[in-house]
């Protein structure tokens, strides 16, 4: 007797045909580029590898492009919050324009940034000229990364927590205030553990995509070495150079500490969404806050 098995229909292909599909599309795009780059450098010697890496005036670019880049992903966590919630919890006129506007950044050519930042924030600037008077130079110093990262940073913030935000159940807040809860407790208690996944997703896009820019940095840093000069304009400095390997050297150092970094904070993200998971199938983490609302002054 023929026992025939019932199999539901898949919109794509088996399973070995798109997985090979898959790794030979990242092997082309993602793998070979990033090994060849790690061979490259292993053309150095120990010796080599270190002077190309480790001098004072590539361990000043370091310092300032990663600090740059995580002020500039901490401010964006903080406002872009701000914004994705004003642009999901209000109404207000011209709202479709501001919502339109933080996508601008995705848009807009690094080097028109770049120029833009410039023009604005330079001495005698729309911007510039007020802060000068007040001792706030901001074009041509490291304080102008730090704006040129935030502005380029914003838009995955706000796009990722969004979502989040538009699907969060209102009852729940509800539900919050009759038991007593005051605003900021609801927030912390109820409505942050439920964005926190998606705010740390942006915050992590936002650093990653700062560890790289290159483009709307330089018009508005001044490129000083060993002040105002990043890691990217050394990189293309030595390209230019025709120093490969020694480019290739940075580009190593750069992407080990980033996938570190993302690695780390991918990890904290997987730990709050198993942990979320953890509390909803225990009971809804809301029942807990009559007895918070209680400790922080919340209840009379």
């Amino acid at each position: 007797m023929t026992t025939f098995r019932l199999r539901k229909p898949s919109a794509l292909p088996g399973f070995g045909l798109t997985l090979g599909i898959t790794v030979a599309y990242l092997s082309l795009v993602v793998l070979i580029p990033l090994a060849s780059t790690f061979l490259k450098t292993a053309t150095l010697d120990w010796g080599q590898f270190v002077h190309a890496v480790a001098s004072p005036r590539v361990i000043a670019s370091y310092r300032l492009t990663f600090l740059s880049a995580l002020g500039g992903a901490l401010i964006n966590a903080v406002f872009g919050f701000l914004l994705a919630w004003v642009l999901v919890r209000y109404t207000f006129p011209f709202k479709r324009i501001v919502d339109a506007l933080v996508d601008l950044p995705f848009a807009l050519p690094t080097s028109v940034a770049g120029i833009s930042l410039a023009a604005v924030y330079a001495g005698n600037g729309w911007i510039g000229q007020f802060l000068e008077p007040l001792g706030l130079k901001v074009a041509f110093t490291p304080l102008g990364v730090l704006v040129a990262l935030t502005f380029i940073g914003l838009p995955f913030v706000v796009r990722t927590v969004q979502p989040v935000l538009e699907d969060f159940e209102r009852e729940q807040e509800e539900a919050a205030a009759c038991l007593g809860a005051s605003r900021w407790l609801t927030f912390r208690r109820v409505v942050l553990p439920a964005a926190l996944p998606a705010l740390l997703t942006g915050f992590a896009l936002a650093f990653a995509r700062a560890l790289g820019e290159y483009g709307s940095v330089i018009f508005i840093a001044g490129n000083v070495p060993m002040k105002s000069e990043i890691t990217s304009l050394l990189i293309i400095t030595k390209l230019e150079q025709y120093d490969y390997a020694g480019a290739t050297a940075l580009a190593v150092v750069m992407l080990c500490v980033s996938f570190v970094m993302l690695l780390l904070v991918n990890t904290l993200q997987w730990y709050l969404q198993r942990r979320t998971s953890r509390s909803a199938s225990a009971g809804p983490a809301i029942d807990e806050l009559p007895r918070a609302a209680a400790v922080a002054g919340g209840v009379q």
